[in-house]
């Protein structure tokens, strides 16, 4: 009896394992059951209700036709769930990216050559956060302070509030496409031609409706309830029930899906944007890294920023070979896919697949949606962008938060958005780099116990025998500290001292700086008559003096052991050694006249 061809599962089963970790979705499908495959289809189907609305108003947030944002929501959110790390992280258009997209396509009036901006902007965002995934650099990211997302989400959502004030007033100013945000809100408020009586009513009306079902979904726990998309539909209903009340509307929207396309790549145009780019792509991997590890806490969840990287560029790189946005992770859409009982990336896949039967279906209803109500609601949600709570712990954690998020905030607003990001960057790497490159230098002494222990008041001295051990990373960025603590050695070593044992055990990364600075002070203490015994080397450092020629001939040196008696306490003795029975010093004969075999450590 002929055997049943394998299934698409099976065959998946029967691949090496190791690539799946690169298609996490592939791989979840090794355990998919049925009932994750529902959890997952519910969870998709909320997402994609709050997904629609968000999507027409963070393209109109961004200054182009709200379309653009549909597919960005289908294309971005499909590709990202495939490739996500985190199992619950939902992708596409975001409130951050879209204010740091407009400042970009703000200069270019023609429609046409700001979608040809914003496709290239796309394609470059997803280009360097898929080379910072292929170089694995996404380890880097820790070394950029949270301060920074907390600064320039208090920068985005006031000038996210202020951009849209002008369709929650029904104001018309002429803003020059290169004129800053601060000027363009003045315009819109002092010559934007009068405040419109029955826009204001209809965001107003947005803005209590939004407020109000909130409100009532948290007070009945009604988790799964579209407050964003019912607001949408009231207001929408509403407005077109009251007939003609001359407010502006969305717009057409055509009824159909994104297609491929390779856009012709200006050389120019590239080179104007990339700072730009960079600045958006390393707020986006923030963002994205930021909200997997709030899922993660909650999911206990293993994740791999790296593929976390990776997702991201592809994701945009889809993005803008289908004409998107840039986008990164959503909060908001994150939250209510957990929330909903997502369980896998597939709940992400399900999202972009029921927003595209949404636009099937239903885009051309989305044109009777007034600005106002968008606006209205992106207001809140800007307002709600702001953690207070977080905002004061940040400031009063410490100066070197504080001033990050200061200066991070100032800039978004006085400065330009995505300049901001790499202000912030640029102060956690400034602001971090001293503290890594802290070394800290501990005295030991020789206790009349024979317990070797940090120095303490009190204790002993030893005339003979100076101990010290050296802490930190031994790279470039800590060579100042490190020569502090060689040259004050060298000055104790002045006092008559004959033996020195330095320990190095906590010493972390050699480079050549380090290096060179450590041969040139011990080899300039063994040229005047001291004995100097390095010890606690770890087999890192120890490949280190190799390579640099560390003068082990006439220095010795004690690598790390294994074994209860450590690599000091065999320095230690050894120093005794090269005293002999000549040593002048009253405490070393103390030791010795006590009768007591062994020396013991304590750090």
């Amino acid at each position: 009896m002929p055997q049943a061809a394998p299934s698409p599962l099976d065959r998946l089963r029967s691949y090496p394992k190791g690539w799946l970790r690169y298609v996490p979705a592939l791989d979840s499908l090794l355990k998919y059951s049925g009932a994750a495959a529902r959890a997952d289809l519910i969870a998709g189907i909320t997402v994609a209700a709050v997904a629609v609305p968000q999507a027409i108003a963070y393209a109109l947030v961004a200054g182009v036709p709200p379309e653009y944002g549909l597919y960005t929501a289908i294309v971005m959110t499909a590709i990202g769930a495939f490739f996500a790390s985190s199992r619950q992280l939902i992708n596409g258009p975001t409130n951050a990216i879209s204010i740091a997209a407009l400042s970009v396509l703000a200069p270019f009036a023609v429609m046409e050559d700001k979608l040809t901006a914003m496709v290239v902007l796309a394609l470059l965002i997803g280009a360097i956060q898929l080379g910072v995934a292929l170089f694995r650099l996404g380890d880097l990211t820790r070394y950029i302070s949270h301060s920074v997302i907390v600064g320039f989400t208090v920068g985005a959502s006031l000038l996210l509030i202020m951009d849209q004030m002008k369709h929650l007033l029904g104001t018309h100013y002429a803003a020059a496409p290169d004129e800053h945000f601060i000027f363009r809100f003045w315009g819109n408020l002092v010559h934007g031609g009068g405040v419109d009586r029955n826009t204001v009513l209809v965001g107003a009306a947005s803005i209590v409706l939004y407020v109000g079902l909130r409100w009532i979904k948290r007070k009945l726990r009604m988790v799964l309830f579209p407050e964003l998309l019912a607001t949408v539909v009231l207001v929408t209903a509403g407005t077109w029930w009251l007939g003609e009340l001359g407010v502006s509307l969305v717009g057409a929207i055509p009824a159909k899906l994104p297609s491929f396309s390779v856009p012709e790549l200006d050389l120019g145009l590239i080179r104007d944007m990339a700072p730009s780019a960079l600045a958006i792509a390393t707020l986006g991997l923030l963002e994205a890294i930021a909200m997997s590890k709030s899922l993660a806490l909650r999911t206990r969840q293993q994740l791999d920023l790296n593929q976390i990287c990776l997702s991201e560029g592809l994701a945009n790189l889809g993005s803008g070979f289908f004409r998107g946005l840039p986008g990164s992770g959503s909060l908001t859409r994150s939250a209510i896919n957990l929330q909903a009982g997502a369980v896998t990336q597939w709940s992400g896949i399900f999202a972009a697949g029921a927003v595209a039967v949404i636009v099937l279906l239903f885009a051309p209803l989305a044109q009777y949606i007034p600005k106002a109500c968008l606006a209205g609601i992106l207001i809140v949600t800007g307002v709600r962008m702001i953690d207070p709570q977080s905002v004061r712990y940040h400031v009063k954690a410490s100066s070197f938060d504080a001033g990050i998020v200061v200066a991070t905030a100032f800039s978004a607003v006085f400065i330009s958005i995505e300049f901001c990001i790499l202000i912030g960057v640029f102060l956690s790497f400034m602001l971090a780099v001293p503290r890594a490159g802290r070394m800290l230098l501990t005295e030991f002494s020789i206790r009349s116990n024979r317990m070797i222990a940090e120095r303490r008041a009190g204790d002993p001295i030893c005339t003979s025998i100076l101990m010290y051990g050296l802490e930190g990373e031994m790279f470039f960025g800590s060579a100042t500290a490190m020569e502090k603590h060689l040259h004050f050695m060298e000055t104790r070593l002045k006092g008559g001292a004959k033996v020195l044992v330095l320990r190095l055990k906590r010493v972390r990364n050699p480079d050549a700086v380090c290096m060179h600075l450590l041969a040139d002070y011990v080899g300039r203490w063994e040229a005047s008559g001291i004995h100097v015994i390095v010890c606690g080397v770890r087999d890192d450092l120890y490949q280190a003096m190799l390579r640099t020629g560390f003068n082990m001939q006439v220095t010795e040196v004690f690598r790390e052991q294994k074994t209860r008696f450590s690599s000091t306490l065999m320095a230690v003795e050894r120093a005794y050694e090269l005293l002999g029975d000549d040593n002048p010093c009253v405490h070393c004969k103390e030791l010795r006249s006590s009768g007591r075999d062994e020396y013991y450590f304590v750090v």
